[in-house]
């Protein structure tokens, strides 16, 4: 038996941040252009959950800043009538930062979530084993709020991939 799609595609995603530890590396990308100074997310801060950060802080597998990966939908639409699985899964990439500040993490999650969507941008195409990176994404923002090391902020990159099974 195979994993479910749902999950297949999740870890997908979660590889292309962390193989080469790429997310951390184009942080530190795009601060250093901006001269700013950003916390990393490395490869173990990247992790395939759908806890909800007041769930997460309680955990002590989660750090911050962190980017949880999960498959918030599937829709099968048949559009190859001879595949059992025919549409596209939908990859939600939640990232969460936390500081002493507000100030902080307001800054710090846009370029969270542009270190994020310029990897997804790299790698539209072809993910192997009947997944296929679109390159159509939608960001959602949440105001910081009290949390983690004083104040913590998320924000949701849902991302859509085609998926064609037999």
């Amino acid at each position: 038996m195979t994993l479910p799609a749902t999950l297949i595609a999740s870890q997908k995603m979660a590889n292309l941040l962390s193989a080469n530890n790429a997310l951390a590396q184009q942080i530190a990308g795009i601060a250093q252009l901006a001269n700013v100074a950003i916390p990393a997310i490395t490869a173990s801060q990247i992790v395939l959950s759908s806890a909800q950060p007041d769930i997460g802080d309680k955990s002590l597998a989660f750090s911050y800043p962190r980017a949880c990966l999960y498959s918030s939908a599937l829709k099968n639409t048949l559009f190859e009538k001879f595949k059992s699985l025919s549409g596209t899964v939908t990859v939600a990439t939640e990232i969460w930062a936390s500081g002493n500040l507000f100030t902080e993490t307001d800054q710090w999650i846009h370029f969270y979530v542009e270190a994020v969507t310029e990897i997804y941008r790299q790698n539209v195409g072809d993910l192997d084993d009947g997944f296929y990176l679109s390159g159509a994404y939608d960001v959602q923002f949440q105001p910081p709020k009290p949390g983690g090391f004083g104040f913590s902020q998320s924000a949701k990159i849902n991302c859509v991939l085609n998926v064609s099974e037999t």
